[in-house]
């Protein structure tokens, strides 16, 4: 890299188009050093303990209710073998049990192959009926 010091003595001034970048490389040097040092000590500010995973097994108390909708769209109360007529006989016997104290649960098993809609009626269905807790109910990961 030459450096020009001086003009060549015919009077006229010439025009430097390079870049400094001396001032440049000393900034981010500088920037360089001040995040060395102030990360280790973001990073090791907070102590905290995760928790770990742990499988419990659930048990089903008599006074929650199951129903299972199937891929075609029935939907079976309490794993009966006969499905409902459709959702206005499930709101019926929602109905019913919305006037429990304590509410039962409600727990909704569907199909892996089951359309949404059908879900969706189902929890409508539930929600209309008073029922304040609904959950799903599903197959968890195999383990390894």
């Amino acid at each position: 890299m030459a450096m020009a010091i001086g003009n060549d003595g015919d009077g006229e001034d010439e025009v430097n188009s390079t870049i400094n970048t001396t001032p440049l490389v000393d900034v981010m040097l500088v920037l360089l050093i001040i995040f060395l040092i102030t990360t280790p000590v973001i990073t090791d500010t907070v102590k905290l303990k995760l928790p770990a995973e742990r499988n419990q097994i659930y048990k089903t108390k008599p006074e929650n209710i199951t129903i299972s909708i199937s891929k075609d769209g029935d939907i079976y109360w309490n794993g009966m073998m006969k499905p409902l007529s459709g959702t206005d006989a499930l709101f019926d016997r929602l109905k019913v049990e919305a006037v429990k104290i304590p509410q039962p649960e409600v727990h909704i098993r569907g199909d892996q192959n089951v359309r949404y809609e059908f879900v969706g009626k189902t929890i409508l269905t539930t929600q209309r009926a008073g029922i304040s807790k609904v959950a799903f109910v599903i197959e968890p990961p195999p383990r390894n």
